[in-house]
């Protein structure tokens, strides 16, 4: 659905590539999988990219719904930069629909004012050194409605010495996540289910394009890839499509690339499904695990033996936690190679030969 909302162009309001004019007068903007066509003074379904006159705009440059500082686990990331901090931000607006959506109040935001944070690329970056974040992330909503901003942003942050994370839906043309993946170092996406009906009649979009995109972060990058897969009740938690899904995963991205079960709650237009229960994600890690996947997760659940990495060759515990925080350290890490201190096993990821000690608290940020 297009927003017909009058456009405005104030401070935040930038020009876009991503889209070509048609010969009814429109403008399709092409950055993601929906080609939504805008007459004058329309947004997209994202409503953070809107038609004004001749171009298409990002109304969202520079202004974000707020920053905090998160232990880099809360992402989902496991295997990069364990017990780090990361800056995360995001602004309003989503390019898909989500029905189910536990960001629903910052991703499906329609009004100007929740933009309550301003902030340059330069004047983030500045302020994740400053606190000393190893990494900045674009969370929250998702990087690919404000690309511009992202890219910037990653930019100025590996000009620092600083790494950057996706935390993404995938939902984005081949032409647009060169661009912006090009600048990441880190992505976790969020693969909702495996059937294309469920993206169809809960998201408003397409399987398909989010395994390509998956496919292409692991075979055509250097960025670092994991993945979550929310579980809910009665709409994707099926042993069956749990199967499929994860020998997807395996045949198609390898069994190295990890995988995180998170526990549903109700909320935005779902609050009829009841939440995900702990047996539940204990199921499909066990079918992920069986299927050949190395590094299997359940998340927003209390499950010890579910937030460990085990070495894959003995089994032995490699990184203990307790919610987000690293208790337990068994990796031998050497250069960019991390290995089982019991039997030498490599350990695929991002490593560095202690874990921080960031703990579990997460809290706001402010950037002057």
């Amino acid at each position: 659905m297009i927003q017909d909302h009058a456009v405005t162009g104030g401070r935040d309001s930038v020009p876009v590539g991503y889209w070509h004019g048609l010969d009814d007068g429109r403008l399709q903007c092409d950055l993601c999988p929906r080609f939504c066509r805008l007459r004058d003074g329309q947004r997209g379904l994202c409503y953070v990219r809107g038609r004004r006159g001749d171009t298409l705009r990002l109304f969202t440059y520079g202004r974000s719904s707020g920053f905090c500082i998160d232990p880099v686990e809360k992402k989902p990331l496991y295997h990069f930069l364990p017990g780090s901090p990361v800056l995360s931000f995001g602004t309003a607006g989503c390019n898909l629909a989500c029905r189910f959506c536990q960001n629903w109040d910052i991703s499906k935001a329609r009004d100007d004012d929740r933009l309550q944070a301003s902030a340059s690329p330069a004047a983030i970056a500045e302020a994740a050194q400053r606190s000393g974040c190893r990494s900045v992330a674009f969370t929250y909503n998702d990087p690919v409605p404000f690309l511009e901003y992202a890219v910037d942003t990653a930019i100025a942050c590996h000009e620092r010495g600083l790494r950057t994370v996706a935390v993404t839906a995938g939902y984005v043309t081949e032409e647009a996540r060169a661009e912006l993946f090009r600048h990441i170092d880190a992505v976790n996406v969020d693969l909702k289910a495996f059937r294309e009906r469920f993206y169809r009649d809960l998201c408003g979009g397409r399987l398909k394009p989010v395994l390509d995109t998956l496919e292409y972060l692991v075979h055509e990058t250097d960025a670092w890839v994991e993945i979550t897969n929310l579980v809910i009740p009665g709409e994707n938690d099926g042993d069956d499509e749990i199967d499929r899904m994860t020998r997807w995963i395996a045949g198609q991205l390898g069994a190295d690339v990890p995988l995180h079960f998170s526990a549903f709650h109700p909320a935005w237009k779902l609050t009829g499904r009841p939440r995900t229960s702990r047996a539940m994600l204990r199921r499909a890690r066990s079918i992920a695990l069986g299927n050949g996947l190395a590094y299997v997760y359940t998340g927003n659940v209390v499950d010890p033996e579910g937030s460990a990495t085990r070495c894959p060759g003995c089994g032995r515990c490699l990184v203990r936690r307790d919610g987000y925080a690293v208790t337990d350290w068994s990796l031998a890490v050497e250069g960019r190679e991390a290995r089982c201190e019991g039997c030498g096993a490599p350990v695929a990821g991002v490593f560095e030969p202690m874990p921080g000690e960031w703990g579990t608290v997460s809290r706001p940020l402010r950037i002057a």
